[in-house]
């Protein structure tokens, strides 16, 4: 039986960056198959992560604007217009809320147990 092949972080850090900054100029040429597959398991991870954050973030702001403003709103006016209902799902979303409104939220209620 075959031993498995060894896996070098800094070569999958390697192609990993490789792959975000679409630039292939810096991939090892030396990588294993174990390396590649692992590098494109950390990209993908990341990608589904980030794509889960922006889900998040989107969501925040849509229970965030719960109307049209003509000028922009501060946070403060944002809160005061916010349904009771709305409360604890930013609470839920708190670490995808903007600097501004994390500030906002626990100044009114306290940060999250979770943040």
């Amino acid at each position: 039986m075959s031993e498995p092949e060894q896996v070098r972080p800094e070569v999958v850090a390697a192609i990993v960056a490789a792959l975000r900054e679409t630039d292939p100029s810096n991939l090892p040429a030396d990588a294993t198959r174990a390396e590649k597959d692992a590098a494109k398991d950390a990209y993908l991870s990341a990608m589904v992560a980030d794509r889960a954050q922006r889900d998040r973030q989107s969501r925040a702001w849509e229970l965030l604007l719960t109307r049209g403003h003509e000028d922009p709103p501060s946070w403060s006016q944002l809160f005061d217009e916010l349904p009771d209902s709305s409360i604890p799902e930013l609470g839920e979303l708190f670490d995808a809320l903007p600097e501004g409104a994390q500030a906002e939220y626990a100044r009114r209620f306290g940060a999250p147990v979770s943040a």
